[in-house]
């Protein structure tokens, strides 16, 4: 629902300030569909990365109990005993590790647990850690090596975003600024002094010469979102 009701509002204003038409709102209506991936994979990469810290943070408890002497069952119930001081009850990490310790209680193996959890959240990490218990516990590995190497290897990813995200979080807000500058500009000249846009609706050139507008203003800001999109 806000999905749709931002769009309707996008496609309000552009049709009123670029074509002045309710024709070509719903024209554009149908852009919608495009609108809502591209709203949910950002949603869903926020998502992501929320998992991430709160599962990194889930672990490193983990990893203390076992250093402590726990096994490796009982050292998620330990974990699980102390996220519960740190995250609400409706949160991913408790919402998992109680599934989990309800699912080892049944006599599940922990690694099969993470590794279901890993397909279910989209998490790689989360799956990596999975399969890796699996082989250790079939060769006898050392599971808090295990744990240590995976949370560097989890700390150093987050920190290396955080860095990123650092960098460009001034590039960022200027590249959202400069992408409603044309949209305020007409906005302003629409509202202040109407007669000097007449002559862009209505008629075969003026409605040409719009189009293309928005066709580089559509594709300025796909542009300028592309540049600031740094994956690690």
């Amino acid at each position: 629902m806000q999905c749709a009701l931002l769009y309707a509002g996008l496609d309000a204003a552009v049709s009123y300030l670029f074509f002045n038409s309710f024709i070509i709102f719903l024209v554009l209506s149908p852009g919608f569909l495009l609108f809502q991936k591209e709203y949910r994979a950002g949603l869903k990469k926020k998502r992501a990365d929320q998992m991430r810290r709160e599962f990194l943070d889930g672990i490193q408890m983990a990893a203390a109990s076992l250093q402590a002497g726990y096994s490796l069952e009982n050292a998620f119930r330990e974990a699980l005993k102390e996220l519960k001081k740190i995250y609400s009850q409706d949160s991913f990490i408790m919402r998992e590790f109680q599934l989990l310790s309800a699912q080892v209680a049944m006599n599940r193996n922990v690694e099969d647990l993470l590794a279901d959890m890993g397909r279910r959240s989209g998490i790689d990490d989360i799956r990596s850690l999975g399969e890796v218990v699996e082989t250790a516990k079939r060769a006898g590995g050392d599971l808090i090596m295990i744990f240590r190497n995976t949370i560097s290897c989890m700390r150093q990813r987050q920190e290396t975003l955080a860095e990123i995200e650092t960098c460009l979080a001034g590039k960022v807000m200027e590249q959202n600024v400069m992408s409603m500058v044309p949209i305020l500009i007409l906005a302003y000249v629409r509202l202040t002094s109407p007669e000097f846009l007449e002559s862009m609706y209505g008629n075969v050139t003026g409605i040409t010469v719009m189009v293309c507008c928005f066709v580089v203003y559509i594709a300025a800001v796909l542009w300028g979102r592309s540049i600031i999109q740094i994956e690690v």
